[in-house]
């Protein structure tokens, strides 16, 4: 299913075949909230608001910062249920405080999983979409659970505060599940280009002549598509399959010294494949290049010994 541009330049959703035939009010509700909040973060494209984007998506880490924050929250309140488990049977104030302290800083760690992930859900295509808010929704109700605890144990209603934790820990379980469902079997967060293979040796995958000035264009080696651009006397080639959501880069764009993904605006370094501008956070990979006999040859760069 082709992807068209929506919001914010050449920012794409995976449903664009039915939005000619939907109205607005027709569409599901993930994609209108989707729409909303990706024009929101967007902020008509100004550079402070992709800067914001890029930090939180995990452009500079090279990882979905997203998978990074979730484990405080999880790690923290797991430490709250087996403080709360021996405060029951022993009564000690330690551990009372050291679930209290716990439940804290897991409210603090979900606040910056939020955020990031609601900025990764912003450019998260169908059918990843909905289980995506599905799983969103219900570490709300996690977050709600583990704040209404944390103020019953200041009115001195441990028991109270006790329950809800559990029933907050139960809730998380589940919505921790479903996150690992999107990556696992929706690959969501996960470099698109780690399973394609590239030629250990220099093969010859386009004659030069083919290959116009500043011109993105698909080459081929063995079903695996590869980006070649030409500019002045240098070739680039990288990986053709975007990292994030498996964009083809040859319909994308040239900005500046890099190719811009036409799904979701992702932009990559053309001379390493760094990535400039999220959504994407894996770099994409860049082949060696050499013209020999009036044919473009390619390779995967020698190990560094």
């Amino acid at each position: 299913m082709t992807n068209p541009a929506i919001t914010g330049p050449q920012r794409i959703m995976g449903d664009f075949a039915s939005d000619k035939a939907e109205t607005p009010a027709s569409k599901p509700v993930e994609e209108r909230l989707q729409k909303l909040l990706d024009k929101a973060l967007y902020a008509n494209g100004s550079s402070s608001a992709q800067k914001i984007r890029n930090f939180l998506n995990g452009t500079w880490l090279g990882e979905p910062l997203h998978v990074v924050l979730t484990d405080v929250p999880i790690g923290a309140w797991t430490v709250t249920i087996i403080f709360d488990a021996l405060d029951l049977i022993h009564k000690r104030r330690e551990f009372s405080l050291a679930a209290d302290t716990s439940l804290a800083v897991g409210l603090l760690g979900a606040a910056g999983a939020a955020f990031t992930g609601i900025t990764d859900w912003s450019d998260v295509d169908p059918p990843a979409r909905r289980l995506g808010l599905i799983h969103g929704m219900l570490n709300v109700g996690v977050t709600a659970l583990f704040a209404t605890s944390f103020f019953l144990r200041k009115r001195n209603s441990r028991t109270g505060g006790r329950v809800s934790a559990a029933l907050g820990y139960g809730l998380m379980s589940l919505s921790a599940h479903l996150g690992g469902k999107m990556v696992y079997e929706q690959r969501v967060g996960v470099d698109r280009t780690a399973d394609e293979s590239f030629p250990d040796h220099f093969v010859a995958i386009l004659t030069g002549s083919q290959l116009a000035e500043n011109t993105p264009t698909r080459a081929m080696y063995e079903g695996v598509p590869i980006l070649l651009v030409r500019r002045g006397q240098r070739i680039f080639a990288l990986a053709e399959t975007c990292s994030h959501f498996s964009g083809p880069l040859s319909e994308g764009k040239l900005v500046g010294d890099s190719i811009e993904c036409p799904y979701h605006a992702s932009r990559f370094a053309l001379d390493d494949g760094h990535v400039t501008n999220g959504p994407a956070v894996h770099r994409q990979p860049c082949l060696e290049v050499r013209v020999r006999s009036g044919q473009i040859e390619v390779r995967k760069p020698p190990a560094n010994d």
